[in-house]
């Protein structure tokens, strides 16, 4: 993440505000991202921090009004804007929120915006009945009906005494936000269900049936998911896996209870990803205390568990479903049978037995197989496979959508 912004221009708007010294700090937090940052401030703004400090964090002269000179053509705002892939102006007042909404130009920073073909992004900060005043929503609605990237805010005291939404994101929060500003959002707004990890049957209070997953699959394509711009649910079985905290998380222990929470996640979803080993068999009444040690022999007897994948799809037939099938041989054709007979919209699939790849692993290859195609991936790790995964879902997410004859209400 330490170079998520190499080799991109932002320009820093400030504006006059308590929160205006925070700024100094985001201009160095974007360069170590790896950006070019040069600074723009409001007349306003200099009254909060001076220019000074902001050309000694850049190293560039900082721009407040056209007659700076700082152009050799006299036009500042214009060799600044085709200068900048991302203008983010920080702290955004009510003042410059207002003036962008409805197009007025009568300060660098407003003409700035104005002549910029690229991405704008703004971060709030103001007093929480400002904040929340008609005038303003109504403002930050027409903003991003623009395209134009809204920053928070946070909520919290304020400066004045009062508390509530108003205050600017903190500067390590608001850079990180920049690193999106160029990210492709491929699933922007759609609703992921993934399940990963094991399942666990309960044979006695002490023993169990389960399998070697670690979850690492599953886990890893939830944080390409969510990097897509998508809402992402997880619903996993043990694992000792880091979880990623833009990621909800159900936990569960048996294949059953997979089952109910995955049917009870599916009703608003758009993409449902079975990525979990679940157990195909349970015991068929476990025993409540520990089973001793006595004839040679023991049988338990087993019954077959819900097939979460393919009630899912039958319960929600609009739901694009994907599923995996780990094969120790005729990796294709079973896979195909699997896409066929649970009427899948995809497939991974995946061999297993293999060294130093798939269950435990950091590492795998699979065959990503749908109706009309297939593509190989070959041996590489789950992180990278993961995105893979995600951008072909993606694509084919989109042709299925081009070619139904109706949308899906939420």
């Amino acid at each position: 993440m330490a170079m998520g912004l190499h080799n991109k221009n932002i320009v820093v708007a400030v504006c006059g505000g308590i929160a205006a010294y925070k700024s100094a700090v985001l201009v160095r937090e974007l360069q170590r991202l790896g950006a070019q940052v040069r600074v723009a401030m409001s007349d306003s703004a200099t009254n909060f921090v001076t220019p000074l400090t902001f050309q000694a964090l850049s190293g560039y002269p900082v721009h407040i009004k056209d007659g700076d000179q700082l152009d050799p053509n006299g036009m500042d705002h214009i060799a600044l804007a085709r200068w900048s892939d991302a203008i983010v102006i920080v702290p955004a007042t009510a003042n410059i929120i207002a003036k962008i909404a409805h197009g007025v130009a009568d300060s660098f920073i407003s003409t700035l915006c104005l002549a910029h073909k690229g991405i704008l992004a703004i971060a709030p900060a103001m007093n929480q009945a400002m904040w929340n005043n008609h005038a303003t929503q109504e403002n930050i609605s027409k903003l991003e009906e623009r395209g134009v990237f809204i920053i928070g805010p946070a909520e919290g005291l304020q400066a004045c005494g009062e508390d509530g939404p108003g205050r600017l994101l903190e500067p390590v929060d608001i850079a990180a936000q920049c690193i999106k500003l160029f990210q492709n959002f491929e699933l922007n707004n759609k609703k992921i269900v993934i399940t990963a990890g094991p399942t666990v049957e309960p044979i006695d209070p002490v023993r169990f049936i389960s399998n070697r997953s670690s979850g690492k699959m599953g886990y890893a394509i939830a944080d390409a998911a969510v990097e897509s711009g998508a809402e992402v649910t997880v619903i996993s079985g043990p694992t000792h896996l880091d979880k990623n905290p833009r990621v909800q998380f159900i936990h569960v222990q048996t294949a059953q209870q997979m089952y109910q929470a995955t049917l009870g996640q599916l009703g608003d979803a758009d993409i449902f990803i079975a990525a979990a080993a679940v157990a195909d068999y349970t015991p068929i009444d476990p025993a409540s205390q520990k089973l001793k040690k006595g004839s040679e022999e023991l049988s338990i007897a087993l019954k077959k568990t819900t097939d979460i994948l393919k009630e899912a799809k039958l319960a929600h037939p609009d739901v694009f479903c994907v599923g995996f099938a780990a094969e120790t041989e005729a990796l294709s054709e079973n896979a195909r049978i699997k896409l066929d007979h649970k009427a899948l919209d995809m497939i991974i699939a995946n061999q297993v037995g293999l060294k130093e790849q798939g269950f435990d692993s950091d590492y795998n290859a699979v065959e990503i197989i749908w109706k009309d195609n297939q593509l190989s991936i070959e041996r590489t790790r789950k992180t990278e496979l993961a995105k893979k995964i995600i951008k072909q879902i993606s694509l084919n997410l989109k042709h299925t959508q081009n070619n139904v004859t109706y949308i899906r209400s939420k």
